[in-house]
C-alpha cells in the first residue's frame, strides 16, 4: 500500500485549520483575557451617607391652653352661714366673703389656665378654688382661724358682687354686697371701722340709702 504524499498531509491540516476557524467564529468561543476583563466590575457602587439631621417631626405642637373666660360666681357657704362671690376677669379674680353680719373678707389673685386659684386678704385670710367647667367654683375660705367650704354657681346679673364707698356725714362707709341667684342679698356696712349688717341694694339700679343719703353700688371686678 502506498503511503499519502507530502501534499495530501499538507492539504488534509489546511482544511483542518480551516474548519476550527469557522467552528470558534460560529460558537463565539472568547479567549480567558477577554472573559476576565468582562467578569470585573467597570466602577465601584457609590454608597451614599446616612443623613446627618434629624427628621422634621410630623406631630403638631400641643395647643395653648387660654385664661378662664370672664364670668361672676356667687354661692354660699357649707354650712349655709356665709356667702362668697368670685369675679374673674382676664385671668384675674376678686373675692368676698360675708356672714352678713361681722365677718367679711376682700380677697385677689390670679387664676392658672387649669382653673384653679389661690387668693389672699388682709389678716392672712386665703381662699383656694377651682373652677370647675365654668359653671361654678369650688373651694375653700380660710379666715380668722377658721376654713369654710364653698360652692359659687355662676351668677347672672343682676346677682353678683358689688361695692359701694362714701363719706357720709364725716363718717367713712365701705360696704359689700353679695346678691345670690334668686335675689336674697347678703352684705356689711363698714361704718368707721365697725361693721354691721348691709340695707338691702335695689338690684335694677344698684342703689342704697344709707343715713337718707343714696348710694350707687358698683359690680366689682378685678
Amino acid at each position: 500500500m502506498k503511503r499519502p504524499g507530502p501534499l495530501l498531509t499538507l492539504l488534509a491540516g489546511l482544511l483542518l485549520a480551516v474548519f476550527m476557524l469557522t467552528l470558534n467564529a460560529t460558537t463565539g468561543t472568547k479567549n480567558a483575557s477577554s472573559s476576565s476583563q468582562e467578569a470585573s466590575p467597570s466602577a465601584t457602587p457609590q454608597v451614599s451617607p446616612p443623613p446627618t439631621g434629624a427628621p422634621p417631626s410630623s406631630s403638631p405642637p400641643p395647643p395653648s391652653k387660654s385664661a378662664p373666660p370672664n364670668a361672676d360666681y356667687a354661692g354660699r357657704t357649707d354650712d349655709n352661714a356665709s356667702a362668697v362671690a368670685v369675679s374673674l376677669r382676664g385671668g384675674k379674680a376678686i373675692a368676698y366673703f360675708c356672714d352678713g353680719r361681722s365677718k367679711e373678707s376682700w380677697l385677689k389673685g390670679d387664676v392658672k389656665d387649669d382653673g384653679t386659684m389661690k387668693l389672699t386678704g388682709k389678716n392672712g385670710a386665703e381662699l383656694n378654688g377651682t373652677l370647675k367647667d365654668g359653671s361654678s367654683i369650688r373651694g375653700t375660705v380660710d379666715l380668722g382661724g377658721q376654713r369654710y367650704a364653698f360652692t359659687a354657681d355662676k351668677a347672672v346679673k343682676p346677682s353678683g358682687l358689688y361695692r359701694a364707698t362714701a363719706t357720709v356725714r364725716g363718717a367713712k362707709l365701705d360696704g359689700g354686697w353679695i346678691v345670690l341667684p334668686g335675689g336674697k342679698q347678703v352684705g356689711i356696712l363698714d361704718r368707721d371701722g365697725k361693721p354691721a349688717a348691709a340695707p338691702t341694694i335695689d338690684p335694677e339700679s344698684s342703689t342704697v340709702t344709707v343715713d337718707g343719703q343714696t348710694l350707687t353700688a358698683s359690680p366689682v371686678t378685678p
